[in-house]
C-alpha cells in the first residue's frame, strides 16, 4: 500500500500535466477568466452540469469565457454590467446571482449594482427589478457570511425640490438634442402622459442619478434592449447616444457580442444589424 502511495505521489505531477494538456487553449483561457470574474459561484454552475451535460459545461468555459469574455475592448466590470442587465431582462435569477457576484468581484460597488437594477425598471419593468433587488440582497448576505466586505460606493446627490421634467429633458439632450421634440411630435397628442413620464421618470428620476457613470448606464441599456429583441428603434437611439457620450464603436460591438452568451445569437444578430445601420 505504501509503495502505491509513493508511486502516486511521484507520478501525480505527470498525470496532472497530461490532464492539462488534454484541455484546449480556449478551455484554459476560459477557465482562468471564469475564476477571475465569477470565482466560486461560477465554478458551482460548471460543476453542477458535469453529471448531466459535461458538453454544456465545456462550452460555457470555452465559448462564453474563452472566446467572448476574452475579447479586449471592454474591461471585466463593463462586461458584468452588460451581463447583469441582460439577465434581469430575462428574469434568470440563478444566473443573475452568479453575475451579481461577478459584478462585485470585478469592481462594481454595491450602490453601482443597485443603480443598474433601478435603471432596469425603465427597460424591463418593475417586477423584474424587484426580483433582481431581492436576489442582490441574498447575494450580499451570502458574501457577508463568507467574510467578504464589498465597497458601498458613492451615494446619490440630488435636490429634493428639483424640476423633474427639466432635469430629465437636460439629461435626454446629452444623448440626443432633439429627442424631447421627437417624443412630443410622436406622442404629444396621443398620450402626453407618456412623454411626461418618459422624461420625468426615465431621465429625471433615473438617468440623472449621479452615482453611476453614464457609460455604464448606456451599456446596461443597450444590453437590456438587445436582450428584449423587440425594441430596435430604442436600441438604435441608445447606440447613437452611447457614441454621443464617448463609448467607442468596438466597445458597443462587444456588448452585442456578449449577448450571444446571455440572450442568444438571434438577439445578438438583430442588435448587430442595428449597430451596422448606425455605423453606415
Amino acid at each position: 500500500m505504501k509503495q502505491w502511495v509513493f508511486i502516486l505521489l511521484v507520478l501525480w505531477p505527470v498525470f496532472n500535466s497530461y490532464a492539462q494538456m488534454e484541455k484546449s487553449e480556449r478551455y484554459i483561457r476560459g477557465w482562468n477568466k471564469l475564476q477571475e470574474i465569477d470565482g466560486e459561484a461560477g465554478e458551482q454552475v460548471v460543476n453542477s452540469l458535469e453529471s448531466i451535460s459535461p458538453e454544456l459545461a465545456r462550452f460555457i468555459i470555452e465559448y462564453s469565457f474563452g472566446d467572448v469574455y476574452s475579447l479586449p475592448s471592454l474591461d471585466n466590470k463593463t462586461k458584468e454590467v452588460a451581463a447583469v442587465s441582460s439577465l434581469i431582462g430575462q428574469g434568470a435569477i440563478p444566473q443573475l446571482k452568479v453575475h451579481l457576484n461577478g459584478a462585485l468581484n470585478s469592481g462594481c460597488s454595491i450602490n453601482e449594482v443597485k443603480e443598474i437594477i433601478l435603471q432596469m425598471s425603465v427597460y424591463t419593468g418593475f417586477p423584474r427589478s424587484i426580483n433582481a433587488m431581492n436576489a442582490f440582497k441574498e447575494v450580499l448576505h451570502d458574501r457577508a457570511e463568507k467574510g467578504i466586505t464589498d465597497e458601498i460606493g458613492e451615494t446619490v446627490t440630488m435636490e429634493d425640490n428639483r424640476d423633474r421634467y427639466t432635469v430629465g429633458a437636460n439629461y435626454l439632450s446629452l444623448l440626443s438634442k432633439g429627442q424631447e421634440q421627437v417624443l412630443k411630435d410622436n406622442y404629444g397628442e396621443l398620450s402626453p402622459e407618456l412623454v411626461q413620464f418618459t422624461i420625468e421618470y426615465g431621465y429625471g428620476d433615473i438617468f440623472s442619478r449621479d452615482n453611476l457613470e453614464m457609460k455604464y448606464r448606456q451599456v446596461a441599456t443597450i444590453a437590456a434592449l438587445a436582450t428584449l429583441g423587440n425594441a430596435q428603434p430604442q436600441l438604435r437611439f441608445h447606440i447613437e447616444g452611447a457614441l454621443q457620450i464617448g463609448l467607442g464603436k468596438e466597445e458597443i460591438k462587444e456588448v452585442l457580442l456578449l449577448m450571444t452568451v446571455y440572450a442568444g445569437f438571434p438577439a445578438a444578430i438583430n442588435g448587430m444589424n442595428v449597430w451596422k445601420e448606425v455605423m453606415m
